[in-house]
């Protein structure tokens, strides 16, 4: 029987975004129906998921300006940015299950196979409403970002969590407001439905990253705030980024103890 590393290993390996999708609900669904066993043996997790041959992948830095979204082009290329966020969380999902899940209860890989599995919906979702204006995911180029910050907490199970679901996905619950608002205004009310039911999704991804970072700080008897502050600081010299949403982080458990401190000065 294939193990918990060797599953999220397949779903790594996949580069066709269509096929990806599908070999993580495929994953994801084994695991629910005990065909997959807890375990962790098997060639290492690669250091970089297959990816395919579009979109062309650049530094954060080297990105175009995108704009707010007022102009049609502008929520083409908001909303393409956006599947590309869905698709790189599939693999830093099954990641964090298949790296890290040997130091945490079988639990952990229920929620991480599941979110897993629910970004490979958004990603499908907003797949089919770019073909449906006419466009494609490959269409743009996308930013590697996502990826470098999973690379560099590699080798800690900790900084993973606190940075990946409790820093980057937590942003999508500061702009998401913001977002939905613009394609409404514009009259894109499909578009506006995908990201409202994906926002949802979200709160529940935060909130596994947050509970299970708890977890691990008390099973090492580590005060948390204290702890994910020093690996915040770390990964993030110029600090985050305000507005925060603080009602839908603190529906996630991450309430403003653990980021106010570390809010960027914009002034």
């Amino acid at each position: 029987m294939t193990g918990v590393a060797a599953a999220a290993r397949a779903v790594l390996l996949t580069a066709d975004p269509l096929e990806k999708v599908r070999a993580a609900r495929r994953v994801a669904r084994d695991w629910r129906l005990g065909r997959i066993a807890h375990r962790f043996d098997g060639p290492p997790l690669p250091a970089r998921p297959a990816r395919p041959e579009r979109p062309e992948l650049r530094r954060p830095g080297e990105m175009p300006k995108r704009g707010k979204g007022g102009s049609a082009a502008g929520r083409l290329a908001l909303l393409h940015a956006l599947a590309h966020i869905e698709f790189v969380a599939i693999d830093l999902a099954f990641d964090l299950a298949g790296r890290f899940g040997d130091q945490f209860p079988r639990a952990f890989v229920d929620d991480w196979f599941a979110v897993g599995a629910d970004e490979a919906m958004h990603f499908a979702l907003l797949d089919r409403r770019l073909r449906t204006l006419g466009s494609d995911y490959g269409a743009l180029p996308a930013h590697d970002g996502l990826w470098e910050a999973a690379a560099a907490t590699a080798d800690d199970a900790r900084a993973r969590l606190a940075v990946v679901p409790m820093v980057l996905e937590a942003r999508g619950l500061d702009v998401t407001p913001q977002t939905v608002a613009r394609f409404e205004a514009a009259g894109d009310q499909t578009s506006a439905r995908i990201l409202r039911r994906i926002a949802a999704d979200e709160i529940r991804h935060v909130g596994a990253g947050t509970r299970w970072f708890l977890w691990h700080c008390d099973q090492a008897g580590i005060a948390p705030v204290a702890e994910w502050q020093t690996l915040i600081r770390r990964h993030f010299r110029d600090g985050l980024k305000p507005p925060f949403n603080d009602s839908a982080r603190e529906s996630a458990g991450l309430t403003r103890d653990y980021y106010s401190c570390l809010a960027a000065n914009r002034n």
